[in-house]
């Protein structure tokens, strides 16, 4: 309790406020979820669904379009302003940890292999184009990470702030730079983090 009160005294009275709707908010049409921050916009919200615990921030954006599923797991915190976005299926973990300004999507507008969208056609008018994205458990996103189609994060990673993911990380390592590239990797028998 003494660490709540302690927490408490670094807000404003505004905050504590705001964060008390929230959270009677959260209760009222989030059963499960510790603490739903508001604002946020969830857009077909019966196709979003989240294990107990989960915390948000403010001026989250979460958007399911068509026959698009966003599955989140127990535990999980995503920080202010993050953007999810699903036409496919967006797959996240157990105790995942995203920082503000995270955005994840399975989703393009418009195809652009061999025989994909012609550039005079408007980026809006391109039909989507979308690929599963899986973020194991105990994944780490820091600020402004950008998360691409087609994309698989192993368990227990890290990707380092501003981080573009555009190809699959596997589990347990430590990835930066755009496009993300592994430069640790954890050893199981050492119980260390091994640049790579």
């Amino acid at each position: 309790m003494n660490g709540i009160l302690h927490e408490l005294k670094t807000y404003s009275v505004a905050d504590i406020a705001r964060m008390g709707w929230s959270f009677v908010m959260t209760k009222l049409f989030y059963p499960g979820a510790m603490l739903v921050r508001r604002p946020i916009c969830i857009r077909q919200k019966k196709d979003f669904h989240f294990g107990r615990g989960l915390s948000t921030g403010r001026n989250c954006r979460i958007e399911v379009f068509g026959s698009g599923y966003i599955e989140m797991g127990e535990r999980c915190q995503i920080g202010d302003n993050v953007h999810l976005v699903s036409s496919s299926r967006l797959s996240i973990g157990d105790d995942c940890l995203f920082a503000s300004k995270v955005f994840v999507s399975d989703t393009s507008h418009g195809s652009y292999g061999a025989s994909g969208s012609a550039p005079c056609t408007r980026p809006a008018d391109r039909p989507l184009d979308a690929e599963p994205v899986t973020i194991g458990d105990r994944v780490w996103l820091g600020e402004n990470v950008v998360v691409l189609p087609g994309v698989t994060i192993g368990d227990g990673c890290i990707v380092g702030s501003g981080a573009v993911v555009c190809k699959s990380l596997p589990a347990n390592c430590v990835a930066v730079g755009i496009p993300a590239r592994v430069v640790k990797q954890f050893d199981e028998e050492s119980s260390s983090w091994v640049r790579v």
